[in-house]
């Protein structure tokens, strides 16, 4: 696996399905991401099991993300026809319906190689590979200040997708780090010496 942090998050233009639903054989990231954070995420498989509850998991906090200004970019293998019919099939039939961010599709795996995600499937009938549970923050400059992956049974929590955005926009306004568990409201670290004691001295036993 690549490890991406302080880098250029690699920029890519494939097909995809839009928000709206319509399909486009040129879903440019860079344009889309311009002077905005964003969340990139991977997954392994449309029509599978743990990644429809990852979305939908998404899907129910795009909103708030956007309010963050960050966009969301969803990524597996699968073709953008596979991604616009499983966007069309009912939530209790196994779909995941109208979410309401972009579903790229990396059918060369060449955005998948290029964040350093691109596992050996284990259903012999993708011998090529399927994208890894990932999960990329980028920040409005264009530079990834977040990467997670998770082993294919174990579902991401997206609220600490929102709450790392948050954690970094409190960052760059104040000047103060995020220590373990911080969330929004949360008192931030100074990170000197003394800003450490100072603030172990009242948290520590809330850690």
């Amino acid at each position: 696996m690549t490890i991406l942090i302080g880098q250029k998050a690699p920029l890519f233009e494939v097909p995809a399905v839009m928000p709206d639903g319509d399909v486009t054989d040129n879903f440019n990231f860079e344009s889309t991401i311009k002077n905005k954070y964003a969340v990139l995420f991977f997954y392994p498989l449309d029509f599978t099991f743990v990644c429809p509850s990852e979305i939908l998991a998404m899907s129910n906090r795009t909103e708030k993300l956007r309010e963050l200004g960050c966009e969301v970019v969803g990524v597996s293998v699968d073709s953008h026809w596979t991604h616009h019919a499983w966007r069309g099939t009912e939530i209790d039939q196994g779909g995941i319906g109208a979410v309401p961010f972009v579903l790229a599709a990396d059918i060369s795996r060449e955005v998948s190689q290029a964040y350093g995600v691109l596992a050996v499937a284990s259903e012999s009938y993708y011998p090529q590979g399927v994208s890894m549970r990932a999960t990329f923050i980028i920040d409005q400059v264009g530079i990834v200040r977040h990467q997670v992956v998770n082993d294919e049974p174990i579902g991401r929590n997206m609220d600490d997708v929102v709450r790392v955005v948050e954690a970094l926009q409190f960052f760059e306004e104040y000047g103060q780090v995020c220590p373990a568990g911080w969330n929004k409201g949360s008192d931030g670290m100074v990170n000197t010496p003394e800003g450490v004691a100072s603030y172990l001295s009242k948290n520590a036993e809330r850690l």
